[in-house]
């Protein structure tokens, strides 16, 4: 037990060191026949960890990797006469100031925003970087679902990998108030994780903590972590928080570093990647079949995958959200996975916002189900209910370029075109090399009637996306070329021979609403309806914008039209 000098307020918490009433360093109570002792904070030695716990002895660490470092020592009495109690109490003055200023502040300021920054990987190999990476997300993900804490999601925090930011510039750009830092090492089959919550504001550090586990600890070690960080940042666990961390213990070690093998190729969003992820999440369930979110890893690779037919991923997407909600019903998760395919495949728009709403109602924060959601909302003409999970999602996830991109085709769809030109320019800025922003912007000029900076846009994305360079410099050459000798109608139909003839090539899967699509702007009502109604038999998710999309206006007044809106299932 501690106890306040001052004001003679106990303590039974022993890792607290100053008083949350005056600031004054803690003694232990004493015992029968010796004066109490005050506890004071080490001295910041050069070239020290910044992850060490303030408060504890550093030669206190268990040198046993099943050992956690987290113990503090106790210090041995002060009998040193009346001379050191002077200087003590001038020391008590000093640092009982510096101690109001910095606990009072983390007492008093209760922390309900935090960035998790990519873990560094120090293991000397980038075989490792899955781990530093998973682990990273997966303490996101854990975090994300106490209440009232809102935690930037990983799309936003893995933009600054690699780099050295201070914190206060996080603290600006993220809006956060905490930062949580890491560096993994991994020999053999230890692991070393330490860790360091920073106060965003001030640039203090609230905690530190140097964890040593096995391999086979991995899974415990993440739920331990992030019981210990929501408690520093004056985060009471509900019981049924404490369940919800503690639901993964008894999975599997080996699936698990599958699975953050899994989602360290999802999240690169190749072809390649998804390929790759979908083969280590199947080796996850083979080793753990009750792993609900290896399930859930799978269902997300069906939905984003870019080399299967929608009506071939899709129910594949269904079946695995199917499954992990088997094994664990709150995972908001599979939640959003069922109502991206409830509105973009069996385009069941009332089934999809019941989805969209349980996943936010179990996931708060997770962006996605925000992001998700509000494009829903977009293709039914919901605009200000759209914008508004926009919103949220880029509360969530500031620097997600997917969020922000279809935030710009949103836009599009208000037919604000200069609104979207100028957000998706900014985006551009922020990263030239993300190819979503490029066809978006594209499509904007486009409806502007800038066909000649439509153009440049196509051929960035296109290069982005690693097309030959010279089969692609010579398609934009000819359609410059053909806007110059005849105008818009040259551009369209030159358009339509490139994506024909691509498709012909093998080099793109035949996109049936995007030949419908260049066949209105052509003028030709016949062929845009039997391009349509090919892409109404395939299932293309394109269809769930008819309402909205500004290419079908020049066929709204055709009967035909409204018979494809009302068999899309949209509403009326």
């Amino acid at each position: 037990m501690k106890k306040c000098p001052t004001c003679a307020r106990t303590y039974v918490d022993e890792t607290l060191n100053f008083c949350l009433e005056d600031g004054a360093p803690l003694v232990f109570g004493p015992g029968a026949d010796e004066p109490a002792t005050a506890i004071m904070p080490p001295s910041a030695l050069t070239g020290e960890s910044p992850t060490v716990t303030y408060g504890s002895a550093a030669g206190s660490r268990s040198s046993d990797p099943n050992v956690s470092s987290r113990t503090t020592e106790r210090p041995t009495p002060n009998r040193n006469g009346l001379i050191v109690g002077v200087i003590g109490a001038i020391l008590i003055s000093a640092l009982g100031a510096a101690g109001w200023f910095y606990y009072g502040r983390s007492a008093a300021v209760r922390i309900e925003s935090i960035a998790v920054m990519p873990f560094v990987n120090e293991s000397g190999s980038g075989e490792y970087e899955y781990l530093s990476d998973g682990m990273t997300e997966t303490l996101i993900n854990s975090l994300s679902q106490l209440p009232k804490l809102s935690v930037k999601g990983r799309s936003s925090v893995f933009r600054y990998k690699g780099k050295n930011v201070d914190s206060k510039q996080l603290a600006s750009e993220l809006n956060v108030q905490a930062v949580l830092n890491g560096r993994v090492l991994q020999r053999g089959d230890v692991l070393v994780l330490s860790l360091d919550l920073v106060d965003a504001v001030t640039g203090n550090q609230i905690w530190g903590e140097q964890y040593n586990r096995r391999m086979t600890d991995l899974v415990s070690l993440q739920n331990e972590i992030a019981r210990d960080v929501s408690g520093k940042l004056q985060k009471k666990l509900s019981g049924a928080d404490e369940q919800h961390l503690a639901k993964n213990n008894n999975v599997n070690p080996e699936a698990f570093q599958l699975y953050l093998q899994g989602r360290f190729h999802w999240n690169k969003r190749t072809n390649e990647g998804v390929d790759k992820a979908i083969r280590y999440f199947q080796q996850a369930i083979e080793k753990d079949p009750g792993y609900a979110l290896a399930y859930v890893g799978m269902a997300d690779s069906f939905i984003v995958v870019d080399n299967l037919p929608d009506n071939e991923a899709k129910p594949k997407a269904k079946a695995m959200a199917i499954k992990a909600l088997e094994i664990d019903p709150t995972l908001g998760e599979a939640h959003a996975v069922l109502g991206s395919v409830a509105i973009y495949y069996e385009w069941d728009w009332p089934r999809a916002e019941r989805e969209y709403k349980r996943a936010i109602e179990l996931s708060p924060n997770y962006a996605t189900a925000h992001h998700w959601y509000g494009e829903g909302l977009t293709a039914v003409g919901r605009f200000d209910e759209s914008l508004a999970e926009y919103n949220r999602a880029m509360e969530l996830d500031p620097l997600s370029l997917a969020i922000s991109s279809d935030l710009g085709w949103t836009y599009f769809h208000l037919r604000q075109y200069d609104r979207g030109i100028e957000h998706l320019k900014k985006l551009i800025e922020l990263d030239p090399t993300f190819e979503r922003t490029r066809f978006y912007l594209a499509s904007l000029y486009e409806e502007k009637q800038m066909f000649e900076a439509a153009i440049e846009e196509r051929q960035k994305g296109l290069l982005i996306g690693g097309r030959n360079v010279d089969r692609v410099s010579a398609a934009m050459k000819r359609l410059s070329n053909a806007l110059a000798t005849a105008g818009p109608k040259g551009y369209w139909q030159t358009s339509l021979e490139l994506t024909q003839n691509a498709a012909k090539r093998n080099e793109e899967r035949v996109n049936s609403a995007e030949i419908a699509m260049i066949y209105a702007k052509l003028g030709d009502k016949d062929a845009a309806f039997e391009w349509l109604e090919n892409a109404f038999q395939e299932r293309r998710s394109d269809l769930i914008f008819l309402k909205v999309d500004p290419a079908w206006d020049s066929l709204r007044s055709d009967p035909r039209f409204s018979d494809l809106v009302r068999r899309t299932g949209l509403p009326q």
